[in-house]
Order: structure tokens, then C-alpha cells, then sequence
């Protein structure tokens, strides 16, 4: 018999194990290891445990092969703690960016009717779409309907707007970019009048997730112990991941950012440690 646990919404489902696995090797640790920490997990399930415990418990466990995992936070809540603006739209646009995307930052689009502001211009494979990045703090809430019935809407008027030559740049599509799922009625009406809508995980291809995991583009928002005065400085500057903070010397972050040089020493060693910027323990 399996044991149940408890969602966030409250809904109730089989406990699966491969989903603490998958936790695991996000926060880098080997498939070895994942096992080991969720063999552990098993033997402390009761049945309608929250997931939230388990997830505590996982960290737990996993600190006591890595002491450095303490500075880390999942990487979904670590998204949620981000600021909406400018921190979250800066991500989406260096992320796109960096999983092949031409990406053009807050552009102003004239439509047949009305101007447009958009987060972003990303173009891909000759497609040009316009890009708006939607933010939750509550991980768990679900990217509704509404967000991509007014993407059509912008998508009709700037359509329209390229046709009667109020505007010389020609938009293909429009890009929803979250960092929740989208609800069953959002994805029936995006399927529909194709809007690409990017979510926690999904499309397959394209999911947050895998574009975050597979290139390592971890947010500085999964540093648990970074100081928000320190962190608006560097977003602030345009340093949005870990992996930055090692392509330029702590000297010139410090310049660039005005945060002192001990304290980016530090930062950069926490990050180093910790697996997630190099994906390895």
C-alpha cells in the first residue's frame, strides 16, 4: 500500500519517490545520493504528510552530505522570491537569451489602436514574438486565463498595427513566460490561438525548469543567506545568476555593482560551494 501525502491546495496523492529524486539533482547532488537521502525519506512518511515536510526533510538530509546546501532554497521558491520588477522580467529576458533567443528588453510596440509596452522582443528560428513575463509569489497559483486572453488581444493590435504601417516591426507570436503551471482553461485557450505560454514545466522543450537546469542559470534568489540590499544591487547591475558571478573578477563586480569586494568573496564562495552554480557535488 502506498502512502498519501498533502498538497499545498490540499489535495491528496501517492507519495512518488522519483519527485524527491528529481529535488535532489536540482540541488546537485548525484543519483546516489538522491536514492540514499530518499530511502530516508521513506522510512519518516505517515500518511497525509505534507509535501512541505518532505521537502524539509529532504533539505535535511541533504546538508548532511553537503554543509554548503544550507545557503541553497529550492529552486521553485527561489523564483518566488524574486521581485516582479524589475528582478523576474530581467531573468526572463537573460534566460531567453541564453537558450538561443535575439532578445530586445521593454520595447514599446505600436498597435492599429494603442501603444504597447512589452517585457521583451525575443525572436528564435526566423519567429519574432513579443514577450510578457508574469510572476507569482505563491508558486502553487495557477497562471490563469486572463493573462492570455490579453496577449491575443495585444497580438490582434500589433498585427494590425505592422499591416497599416503604424509600426515596421512584424510580430509572429506572443510569449507568456511564468514561473507556475498555467491552468487547464489558460492552456486550452493558448493551444487554440497558439500564444507559446512557458511554465514551471512545461512545454516539454522549453519548460523554466529545464531551461534554468540544463544550462545552469540558476537565480542569485536561491542564495538563501544573500542580503536583499545585496541582491537589488547586483539585479540592479544586470547580475540575475550565480553563473555570473564568476565571469568577472570580484574587483570588477565591486566596481560595477558598488557592493564591496570581501562581501562578493564571499557571495561567490557560497555559490561555488553550494553545487548549483557548477551542478556538481
Amino acid at each position: 500500500m502506498g502512502v498519501f501525502v498533502t498538497k499545498a491546495d490540499g489535495t491528496r496523492q501517492l507519495f512518488d519517490r522519483e519527485k524527491v529524486v528529481k529535488t535532489c539533482l536540482r540541488m546537485g547532488a548525484s543519483r546516489e545520493i538522491a536514492d540514499d537521502v530518499v530511502e530516508r525519506v521513506e522510512k519518516s512518511l505517515y500518511d497525509g504528510i505534507p509535501t512541505s515536510k518532505i521537502l524539509q526533510m529532504a533539505f535535511r538530509l541533504l546538508r548532511s552530505y553537503k554543509p554548503a546546501i544550507r545557503h541553497l532554497l529550492d529552486l521553485r521558491r527561489g523564483l518566488s522570491l524574486m521581485d516582479s520588477k524589475p528582478e523576474f522580467e530581467n531573468f526572463v529576458q537573460v534566460l531567453l537569451a541564453r537558450n538561443g533567443f535575439e532578445v530586445s528588453p521593454n520595447r514599446l510596440v505600436t498597435g492599429k489602436c494603442v501603444e504597447h509596452e512589452v517585457d521583451a522582443i525575443a525572436r528564435r528560428d526566423s519567429v519574432t514574438y513579443f514577450v510578457e513575463a508574469k510572476h507569482h509569489v505563491n508558486y502553487h497559483t495557477p497562471t490563469g486565463l486572463d493573462e492570455s486572453r490579453i496577449a491575443r488581444a495585444i497580438l490582434e493590435d500589433v498585427t494590425e498595427g505592422f499591416q497599416c504601417g503604424n509600426c515596421d516591426l512584424k510580430i509572429d507570436g506572443a510569449m507568456i513566460v511564468t514561473n507556475t503551471r498555467y491552468s487547464e482553461h489558460a492552456k486550452r485557450y493558448g493551444k487554440c490561438r497558439n500564444i507559446l505560454q512557458i511554465g514551471w514545466s512545461s512545454p516539454a522543450n522549453l519548460s523554466l525548469q529545464s531551461m534554468i537546469e540544463e544550462k545552469n542559470l540558476y537565480p542569485l534568489s536561491c542564495l538563501r543567506s544573500l542580503k536583499r540590499e545585496t541582491k537589488t544591487k547586483l539585479v540592479n547591475s544586470g547580475i540575475l545568476l550565480m553563473k555570473q558571478l564568476f565571469e568577472e573578477k570580484p574587483s570588477t563586480l565591486a566596481r560595477k555593482t558598488g557592493v564591496p569586494k570581501e562581501t562578493l568573496k564571499q557571495i561567490i564562495e557560497k555559490a561555488q560551494n553550494s553545487g548549483m552554480a557548477a551542478n556538481n557535488f
